[in-house]
């Protein structure tokens, strides 16, 4: 399940002509993956509430919207699968359809424009069944050379690898609070929480990479990003080649987490599923490849 299963991007949240120095990734964002749809909001202008969004900071407190955000993936996991799940099973679904596109908050405007926005919780909305986030941008960081390096909450590093400790520390700083609420119920903390962002910040980055036409980027911007001593992180975005059947090159990854769907459906777990032997990831994806 590395991509997480949601409708296509339609309106719910208040359509805004708000433009950031970030809109340009978010647009090309959408165009590329149109099943999230993200809408900037003005400084005074409220976030949306009612109709299944949710804000992070509650979230990140528990209690009822977690327990409403968590009951979506019951209903969906009974619907499809017609088994219920386990209670830490059904967190940690709940917990990568969040992250993943949480995570391209910050690493796509990182990756196209070279900018790190930064998001304290309570400027992060979410509608998990329309696949819509409504944010306000306030501080970001950028590069000396950029043109938005003097407009109002323009934090200027002076490299790139300055730059990328902002996108982990910006990640980080956003998802350590929520990990604090999912993790109890997934029954999980420390080293195997964090395994779980890194795989979901190297995935949709990933992911959208190949949509944008630009995947061997991707691939050599994420190993910078992610070079295995980069705590809280996990290990490193471990690509890797295995060797098909008629001698073609299939790419895979060592997850650094589990996501559990084994628990429903085991014969149709993800390719780079932890679990999966080199043989059957290389069956997986020459089917995939076929299909």
């Amino acid at each position: 399940m590395s991509v997480p299963a949601q409708a296509a991007a339609s309106p719910g949240a208040p359509a805004s002509p708000t433009h950031s120095v970030v809109t340009e990734a978010y647009d090309r964002l959408t165009k590329a993956y149109p099943y999230l749809g993200i809408t900037e909001l003005g400084p005074e202008e409220p976030a949306p509430q009612g109709g299944g969004w949710v804000t992070v900071d509650g979230l990140a407190a528990g209690g009822e919207d977690l327990d409403a955000f968590l009951a979506w993936d019951e209903a969906q996991t009974l619907k499809d699968y017609g088994q219920q799940a386990r209670p830490d099973v059904i967190a940690s679904f709940g917990l990568h359809r969040y992250a993943w596109p949480a995570c391209l908050l910050f690493t796509l405007p990182w990756f196209l424009l070279r900018r790190v926005p930064r998001f304290p919780l309570e400027n992060v909305s979410y509608q998990r069944e329309l696949g819509r986030m409504a944010v306000r941008v306030g501080e970001f960081a950028c590069l000396p050379d950029d043109p938005a390096a003097t407009l109002p909450g323009a934090r200027v590093v002076p490299d790139e690898e300055s730059l990328r400790e902002e996108v982990r520390a910006a990640v980080a700083e956003h998802l350590e609070p929520v990990l604090g609420s999912f993790g109890p119920r997934m029954r999980r903390r420390g080293r195997a929480l964090w395994g779980t962002v890194t795989d979901d910040l190297v995935e949709s980055l990933h992911y959208i990479g190949q949509q944008l036409g630009e995947e061997p980027r991707v691939m050599a911007e994420l190993e910078r990003l992610l070079p295995g001593t980069t705590r809280p992180y996990v290990g490193t975005p471990a690509f890797r080649e295995l060797t098909g059947p008629c001698g073609e090159s299939l790419s895979t990854r060592d997850r650094a987490s589990c996501c559990f769907f084994y628990t429903l459906a085991p014969e149709d777990t993800c390719a780079n599923c932890p679990r999966n032997s080199d043989e059957l990831r290389i069956e997986k994806l020459t089917a995939a490849a076929a299909g």
